[in-house]
């Protein structure tokens, strides 16, 4: 892997400018005495100060690390990213350093890397917005070995990412309205879960569909029909011509209304529901299964407001159950 760092400066920490401090009194001490003793004392405590930046720098100047993000996260959740760290240094074992720079995650601490060793590990991290999301650095900082100074460098990384739309916690499901309307029967025979009629059995039906508490009663066997589910289908419809957001309130709104339609489709699929989405521009066919998911997933995620329309948006097909989303709603998430 090609090293691509920057290098930063050494920044003082507070045990830093304690220690700098009182090598500066027992420096004027020994200025002002002429003490041989103090003058020892005075170098002993510049070279360890010497010393100390030497070996910080050294302690990151030979670190190579490779960023893993998830395939899939969404916006407000926090991620797991893994992260492999090697010392390339084959005298010198590294300790304390700290890992920084993967999206919202907390300082990681890595206590020690032995010589030529690798090592893996996790940050938990958080992005705060849908969209693409790219980490361009990965900073890495030891205040190794006395805490007098914070040695850091960034290296670059190539780690990107497609964050998805928020989903809700409380809106794992289809809103009520298009959930009921959804699951209607097709009023047909078929292999759905609700009793279409009783009749008797006959030669090529498949044994299993035998009602044996009513061929028990009659003496004869009756088959059990079931009604087909031909209506577990969904159309979200999602209408982004809203104009340009200007302020931070449109904004929020807008993120909503495409959390609210993430959050259905999520909702619908999980559910076995064949879903659709619709926004201007897009017209995504029904599908089901991890694959639209995907899709639908993909597609809300790099959606942009577009200038106000006149025209109403239809659905991808005006026959299924439909779930229409817009800035003016007086409810998001209501069904139509």
């Amino acid at each position: 892997m090609a090293r691509r760092t920057i290098p930063e400066g050494i920044r003082i920490t507070k045990i830093g400018v304690i220690y700098i401090l009182l090598a500066l009194v027992v420096g004027v001490a020994a200025a002002n005495t002429g003490n041989n003793a103090l003058y020892i004392v005075e170098a002993l405590l510049l070279a360890v100060l010497v010393l100390s930046g030497i070996v910080s720098r050294r302690n990151v100047a030979r670190l190579d690390v490779e960023l893993e993000m998830p395939a899939e996260v969404h916006a407000n959740e926090p991620f797991v990213a893994t992260f492999r760290m090697r010392n390339r240094d084959r005298w010198m074992a590294l300790r304390l350093i700290v890992v920084e720079g993967v999206a919202e995650a907390e300082p990681l601490l890595v206590p020690f890397l032995g010589r030529r060793a690798n090592e893996e590990g996790t940050v938990q991290a958080l992005v705060r917005s849908r969209g693409r999301y790219r980490v361009e650095f990965v900073h890495l900082s030891t205040v190794f070995p006395f805490g007098f100074f914070r040695k850091g460098l960034r290296l670059r990384q190539e780690a990107e990412m497609l964050v998805f739309p928020e989903l809700f916690p409380a809106g794992q499901k289809v809103p009520s309205e298009a959930s009921r309307i959804g699951e209607q029967t097709a009023r047909r025979r078929g292999r759905g879960h609700e009793l279409f009629n009783l009749r008797r059995f006959q030669i090529g039906d498949d044994r299993r569909g035998v009602h044996w508490k009513q061929t028990a009663r009659t003496g004869e066997l009756v088959y059990l029909e079931r009604e087909a589910e031909g209506g577990r289908r969904l159309s979200i419809v999602l209408d982004n011509a809203v104009g340009e957001l200007v302020g931070a309130v449109d904004r929020q709104r807008f993120e909503r209304l495409v959390s609210e339609a993430a959050t259905a489709a999520d909702g619908a699929l999980r559910r076995g529901y064949d879903v659709a989405l619709r926004t201007r521009g897009l017209k995504l066919p029904l599908g089901t299964g991890a694959g639209q998911r995907y899709r639908i997933m993909r597609e809300l995620a790099l959606l942009e407001a577009c200038p106000v329309a006149n025209e109403p948006l239809g659905s991808t097909d005006p026959r299924i159950p439909q779930l229409r989303l817009a800035m003016d709603s007086p409810l998001l998430g209501s069904a139509a």
